[in-house]
């Protein structure tokens, strides 16, 4: 069940952690996107061109195991329009369709799903498309160190096979997913402990340079960056890849 209009397109996913509100400042700075992509009732509260919710329609119209998502998921399922992917069809759902497991299993060589986000991060692998921007998807939070959700490293994981694949991937600046929301200096180990640390930055030809921390908050001060058009930090990933 590939979607033929999905190829190269720029997608939002946008979740229920803290980095959601990320995604309506985008909006406001005028960031365009070919769809948005909720997950669970984030379908209810933002305008969505579709919707992941792998957990049954039941457990949210029949019992109150979704905590406090399960008001607003009750009143919002029986009117949604736009499609839901879901693990089983329910009539009182007529938006809902199966998710397309097999296919999407086969197409990606992994069956590695174990919350509702790599639903979504395969899918879009799947359909190939070009870019994700992620809102939501957060996991833990700064100076909360005995909060974690779990799935994060499923979640890494099919970022991992998107990025090999070529994809680029936008992370909220406020989100934990691949250590964004970390400061730069702290974000290759063993090199943080130095007493100035290195870290990784591209270059406008998508080379990596290995750079002194004071060099890199020299040259945002002065503002001159000679032959880097752009300059950021990063983790992991192909030379196109950004966070914001």
């Amino acid at each position: 069940m590939i979607e033929k209009n999905l190829e190269g397109k720029s997608i939002a996913i946008v979740a229920m952690g803290e980095s959601q509100l990320d995604f309506h400042l985008s909006l406001i700075h005028s960031n365009v996107y070919d769809e948005v992509w909720g997950i669970n009732c984030m379908g209810a509260i933002t305008k969505c061109d579709r919707v992941f919710m792998l957990d049954p329609p039941s457990r949210f119209l029949d019992t109150d195991d979704a905590g406090t998502q399960t008001g607003i998921m009750r009143r919002w399922l029986p009117e949604n329009k736009v499609p839901i992917y879901t693990c089983t069809l329910d009539e009182r759902v007529p938006s809902a369709i199966l998710y397309p497991l097999e296919e999407v299993a086969q197409a990606t060589d992994s069956a590695y799903f174990n919350n509702t986000v790599p639903y979504a991060f395969a899918f879009a692998l799947y359909n190939k498309v070009k870019a994700l921007n992620l809102f939501g998807i957060d996991f833990s939070y700064k100076g909360n160190v005995h909060f974690a959700e779990a799935g994060k490293g499923c979640c890494e994981f099919w970022l991992a096979k998107c990025i090999e694949a070529g994809m680029i991937i936008n992370v909220a600046p406020r989100s934990g997913l691949l250590d964004t929301n970390s400061p730069i200096e702290e974000r290759l180990y063993g090199y943080h402990r130095l007493d100035d640390p290195d870290i990784l930055v591209v270059d406008s030809e998508g080379t990596y340079r290995q750079v002194k921390l004071s060099w890199y908050n020299e040259k945002l001060r002065e503002e001159q960056l000679k032959n880097i058009t752009e300059i950021r930090s990063v983790i992991d990933g192909p030379p196109e890849a950004k966070r914001y």
